[in-house]
C-alpha cells in the first residue's frame, strides 16, 4: 500500500464509512489536534519515564485513535470502538493512585520541570485544545452529524476533559519520581 494516493491533494479528505470533507473543516481540526495529542504522548514515552507510566501512555494511544476513528467517520459508519464510560473511569482511576502519592496542591504550578514532566505538561495543553476542537465541531455539526448526543453529555470532550486531568496529575508524579521541585505561581504579588 502508498503512502500517498493523491486523492487529497484539493483540500479534501475522506471519512472513513465513504464521503469526503475539507480538510480544514472543524471536524477534521478535532481529528487532526487529537493526532497531534497522540504523537505528543509518543515523545513522552520516549523520554525514559517508568515502565507502568509508559504503558498507560500506550494504551492511551490507542484510545486515542478510537477517538480519531470516531471523529473521522460518517454519522451511520460504525468503526466498531468506542469511547465511554469505561475509559474514562480508567483514566479516573489511574488519576487517583498516581495522586495518592503527591502532595496536595496548595497554590496553582508553573508548568515546568524535568524534560518528561515538561513535555507531560505540554501535552496536557495540547489536550486542553483538542478537547475545545471537539466541543466547537460537536456544536456546529448536525445532530446527525454528532450521533445526536447532547454535547454535555457527549462521551469524546469527558474524556478528553479526563485525559487532560491525567496528564497534569502524570507530569507532578514524574517531577517527582525525578527530584523536582515544582515552581508555585507567585500571582501578582510575586512580580
Amino acid at each position: 500500500m502508498k503512502i500517498y494516493t493523491r486523492t487529497g491533494d484539493f483540500g479534501e479528505t475522506g471519512l472513513a464509512g465513504g464521503g469526503r470533507t475539507a480538510k480544514n473543516s472543524m471536524q477534521m481540526e478535532a481529528v487532526g489536534t487529537i493526532d497531534e495529542l497522540n504523537a505528543c504522548l509518543g515523545v513522552i514515552r520516549s523520554l525514559a519515564i517508568e515502565p507502568e507510566w509508559e504503558s498507560d501512555l500506550s494504551q492511551i494511544q490507542s484510545r486515542l485513535f478510537d477517538v480519531g476513528a470516531l471523529l473521522a467517520s460518517k454519522p451511520e459508519y460504525d468503526p466498531g470502538v468506542t469511547i465511554g464510560e469505561q475509559q474514562i473511569l480508567s483514566l479516573e482511576s489511574k488519576i487517583d493512585a498516581l495522586e495518592a502519592n503527591l502532595t496536595p496542591l496548595q497554590q496553582f504550578i508553573l508548568p515546568s520541570g524535568s524534560p518528561a514532566g515538561a513535555q507531560t505538561h505540554f501535552a496536557r495543553t495540547i489536550c486542553r485544545r483538542a478537547e475545545r476542537r471537539v466541543l466547537t465541531w460537536l456544536a456546529s455539526a448536525s445532530p446527525a452529524e454528532n450521533s445526536g448526543i447532547p454535547i454535555d453529555h457527549h462521551p469524546i470532550p469527558i474524556y478528553l476533559n479526563r485525559l487532560s486531568d491525567y496528564l497534569f496529575v502524570l507530569a507532578r508524579t514524574i517531577n517527582a519520581d525525578d527530584g523536582i521541585t515544582e515552581t508555585p505561581w507567585l500571582g501578582a504579588s510575586g512580580s
